[in-house]
């Protein structure tokens, strides 16, 4: 069992790194500095490669919490 949760954590967080450095920033170009404040207060949503970028982060930062505090509940 031990095993199967390392290998879980170990996924979730090279996952993890990759989905972070992977996106773009919020701020890309002079576009960015006009209009950043009102896309982020209107919740303006994501399209294409920025939104799965940003659900596939969200899930492998939910899948190594639970699995990381799944190995330190397991191991006590």
């Amino acid at each position: 069992m031990t095993i199967a949760i390392v290998v879980i954590l170990i996924i979730s967080s090279l996952g993890l790194i990759a989905t972070v450095l992977l996106q773009p920033g919020k701020s890309a170009g002079l576009s960015g500095s006009i209009t950043g404040a009102g896309e982020q207060f209107f919740g303006k949503a994501a399209k294409g490669k920025e939104g799965l970028f940003a659900k596939l982060g969200v899930v492998f930062a939910v899948l190594f919490l639970v699995s990381s505090l799944g190995l330190t509940l397991f191991l006590k």
